[in-house]
């Protein structure tokens, strides 16, 4: 029997840094910004947003420590709450993840698109770029786990050299001109406390949404060499690279643009490149932000089909999701299906950009309530029988995390309460959607 090709401690931590850097790092930053009011908030959010990541890797290390399987994220939530809060969370996180993933490849086309047409490009070459770099991944990852990990590490080379590329405009001399974009003006928060941490609340919703992703890793943990050793330390390792990267590009970002321009400014990653090198930078931004954009799109592709998978194994979706195929071990059917929802989603933009924006509350609690897990793993002494990574500070730690994605939340509620009343209720939706199916199958069954 063919032996399955296992992900190494670099494979993992690739896999961690592509979750999590994806186009928000170049967009968010001028929201947060806004929000913060002040550099002052502006950088204790991104500080704040970074240690409780931090916080985050070492719970989900552990977590990935003790019950290391494929498609993890949806087994913690059934084995330690029930399989229908496992199925409404997993759900909204596949649906979000492909829109997601063909918004930013869309992101991706209007970048490579300015070669072809010398200005913006039309939609149907955009739709055309996207569903041909979903073809070409999904032939990727058929040729197995090994040879998709290989282009991902790539892939996230090149993002992350994109980055120190950005970071090095700092010593730039090319004098640019800041494009900026109407948006909302928000009142600098004065001495009150209360108008303090609602600002800083507010801007930290920008700030968890571009450090999130990594807890997807988990993902992987039945396909990982030594996975009691390499999860933690990929985890650990990704994260702190992502914080390191983050604070330093938010610094430049700050004093290259200036604070008060960075609130509204538009394209500040061009920008940088421009003062960096001038006009011809523009051409190698775009080349690089394209190859980002597929990392990103890859990665995704890599790791929402597992969870379907693991779905699949306890038979809330059909038993065919968790076939594989005989010469590279590849879930074929989650993975054609993932992939089609992906290219389904371009033609309904509009209504999954809504969509993304409800999910950001329940991504807050499916974080908050996932990390929890580690109390009933623990009470449980799950994985002890074996060698095990345990994190110090605990239960500090876990608790910092679990607070930090509440406020969060709570944070979304003050800022649109109309997004979180209609995230709750598409969470309802699915949540009920698993006892009608459960109800539906028991009818089928012969007496």
């Amino acid at each position: 029997m063919r032996k399955q090709a296992k992900l190494n401690l670099f494979d993992l931590t690739m896999i961690v840094v592509s979750l999590v850097i994806g186009m928000g790092i170049f967009r968010t930053p001028v929201t947060a910004a806004a929000k913060a009011g002040t550099p002052f908030l502006f950088y204790l959010a991104w500080l704040s947003g970074g240690l409780v990541a931090l916080c985050g890797a070492l719970t989900y290390a552990e977590i990935g420590s003790r019950y290391p399987v494929t498609g993890g994220y949806y087994k913690i939530f059934s084995y330690s709450y029930h399989p229908s809060f496992a199925f409404a969370v997993n759900c909204i996180i596949l649906v979000s993840n492909a829109a997601s993933t063909a918004a930013v490849a869309v992101i991706g086309a209007e970048y490579i698109g300015s070669f072809f047409y010398g200005g913006p490009a039309p939609g149907i070459f955009k739709q055309m770029v996207t569903i041909a770099a979903v073809v070409i991944f999904y032939i990727i990852n058929m040729l197995g786990l090994k040879m998709s990990s290989r282009v991902q590490n790539f892939l996230t080379l090149v993002k992350i050299s994109l980055i120190l590329l950005l970071i090095m405009a700092v010593f730039g001399s090319h004098r640019v001109d800041i494009v900026t974009v109407a948006t909302q003006k928000l009142p600098v928060p004065n001495g009150n406390a209360l108008n303090f941490f609602k600002a800083f609340g507010i801007s930290l919703i920008a700030v968890s949404f571009t450090y999130g992703g990594y807890q997807q890793s988990i993902n992987f943990g039945g396909e990982v060499k030594e996975p009691n050793r390499i999860i933690p330390r990929g985890i650990i390792y990704g994260i702190l690279i992502i914080i390191l990267l983050y604070l330093s590009i938010n610094f430049v970002y700050a004093n290259v643009i200036g604070f008060e321009k960075l609130k509204t400014a538009d394209s500040i990653a061009a920008i940088l490149i421009k003062h960096l090198f001038g006009p011809v930078g523009e051409s190698v931004l775009r080349v690089l932000m394209f190859l980002s954009v597929l990392a990103y799109v890859n990665v995704l592709m890599m790791s929402n089909p597992r969870v379907m998978y693991a779905m699949s194994e306890e038979g809330i979706l059909p038993a065919v999701f968790k076939k594989k195929t005989r010469k590279n071990e590849v879930i074929l059917y989650s993975l054609t299906a993932f992939s089609i929802v992906i290219i389904l989603t371009l033609f309904f933009t509009s209504t999954f950009e809504r969509i993304l924006n409800y999910t950001i509350f329940l991504d807050s609690i499916g974080m908050s309530t996932s990390a929890a897990t580690i109390f009933i793993l623990r009470l449980r002494k799950v994985g002890e029988e074996k060698e095990i990574y345990r994190m110090k500070f605990f239960p500090l730690l876990p608790l910092i995390f679990i607070l930090a994605y509440i406020g969060v939340a709570i944070s979304i509620v003050i800022d649109d309460l109309q997004s979180a009343k209609y995230g709750a209720l598409i969470f309802i939706c699915f949540f009920g959607l698993y006892f009608a199916s459960r109800l539906f199958q028991s009818d089928k069954r012969p007496a």
